[in-house]
């Protein structure tokens, strides 16, 4: 069954570059625009809340990790706080399809960028169309097998995080030091537009529970997953800074919400002249594609693991190979459609939607069942679902007036999720035969 898993195979630094790899991708890329129109002149300290809110969230991560190190990540940890029930099942498929959704995100954040990058206006049919032949290149990467997902990974998290570290400081330095949004008078939502923004912040870390998906294959699991967590965390949340506060130094807020969807090409050209701003996409560019790479193999893995716990369906659709094999091609094809339909605001609202229910169910369960076992505090549990609420409710309140159908499209999508799974597993414990082949 775990053919694909080796133990010991990631190093704590492979497994950080992991992380910081599927963080960096979506987060600075694609939300610093759209933080910036919710929270307006204060949106670089959106990421410092994001970070702490994340901070509470991952706890629960880290001690069920370092207890329980699995290939199954999430699944595991749901499978173990609630049983195999239709609240873990349908929680479990949401965190996929809350990755599936940062693959469209990052995958029309490349269209965008590389068509700025050509001096063509990124709209019309030409940002699905690129999103959906990058997730097609990233397809063909993971299939050409583990060895090269990990090797390019590294190599392109090293250049990421180097290189938006560098446009971050040299941007500051070009822009003096001073951060000029605050006095061009856009109008900001106030303190619910921050929270709101927030969401979206979370979003931006959310990658460090690609970490958790790989517990049984790092090297001394059970301490070095929650470090790994700890290390990508905080490289973030410098990372991040550090490029808000150059973001804002170089445009003014309006700016930065109009070129929204390519924020950063659009902060290098002042500050760093025509080259700068080539070399900014290009970074993008690599940001966004190794992105994608790393998240189509962490999803693909996730649903072949929820396959073999029996928590989902699976149809060969008379495809040849394994589950893994036909899990990649249904992670690209939902990931394809995503692209297609929705936009990137409306691809991240969703993403938030799902990624912060999903999180408070994982919570609530190990605080539930499985607080004394891990020797865990309860408060910080209790903290992380309050925090999760809170955000949720501004974030939702916000959209449901700008935008009603995403809300309502998030929340149809959730209500049949767990509808379906509540069916497929009582359909599963009265017709046990039917289901143990498991595609090998």
């Amino acid at each position: 069954m775990n053919s694909d898993y080796k133990a010991g195979s990631i190093s704590l630094w492979d497994a950080v570059a992991m992380g910081t790899g599927v963080m960096i991708g979506a987060g600075i890329l694609a939300l610093t625009g759209q933080i910036a129109e919710l929270a307006g002149p204060t949106f670089p300290l959106v990421f410092i809340v994001g970070a702490i809110v994340t901070a509470f969230s991952a706890y629960t991560y880290i001690r069920m990790s370092n207890a329980y190190p699995s290939a199954g990540g999430i699944g595991m940890i749901l499978q173990k706080a609630y049983g195999p029930t239709a609240v873990a099942a349908a929680a479990a498929l949401l965190m996929a399809l809350s990755m599936v959704i940062n693959e469209s995100l990052v995958a029309r954040t490349f269209a965008n960028y590389l068509l700025r990058g050509l001096g063509i206006a990124p709209d019309g049919l030409l940002v699905p169309a690129i999103g959906v032949a990058l997730i097609i290149a990233a397809y063909v990467v993971n299939i050409s097998g583990n060895r090269s997902v990990g090797w390019i990974s590294q190599l392109l998290a090293v250049l990421k995080v180097g290189g938006i570290t560098l446009f971050g400081i040299s941007a500051l330095w070009a822009g003096g030091f001073t951060f000029g949004t605050a006095g061009d008078g856009t109008a900001s939502q106030g303190l619910s537009g921050f929270v709101g923004a927030t969401a979206l912040a979370i979003l931006a870390f959310k990658g460090f529970t690609t970490i958790t998906n790989s517990g049984a294959e790092i090297v001394d699991p059970h301490r070095n997953i929650g470090r790994a967590i700890i290390i990508s965390l905080a490289v973030c949340v410098v990372v991040y800074l550090l490029v808000a506060f150059a973001v804002g130094s170089s445009l003014p807020l309006g700016k930065i919400v109009e070129a929204k969807d390519y924020a950063l090409a659009e902060a290098a050209a002042p500050s760093l002249g025509q080259t700068g701003f080539y070399l900014t996409v290009a970074l993008a560019l690599i940001a966004t594609a190794s992105g994608v790479i790393a998240s189509i193999f962490a999803v693909s893995r996730m649903l072949a693991m929820l396959t073999e716990m029996k928590l989902i369906p699976h149809s060969h659709f008379g495809m040849s190979g394994g589950v893994r094999d036909h899990t990649l091609i249904y992670t690209v094809v939902i990931a394809s459609l995503l692209t297609i339909l929705f936009d990137v605001s409306r691809i991240a609202s969703m993403g938030a939607f799902f990624y912060l229910v999903m999180d408070m169910v994982i919570h609530w369960g190990v605080y539930r069942n499985l607080r004394a076992e891990l020797s865990a505090h309860g408060w910080i549990m209790l903290t992380a679902i309050g925090l999760d609420a809170i955000v949720l409710a501004v974030f939702a309140s916000l959209k449901w007036q700008s935008d009603p159908m995403i809300v309502v499209v998030a929340f149809a999508i959730m209500a049949c999720v767990l509808i379906f799974e509540h069916w497929f597993l009582q359909r599963t414990k009265t017709e046990p035969h039917q289901h143990d082949h498991n595609g090998h």
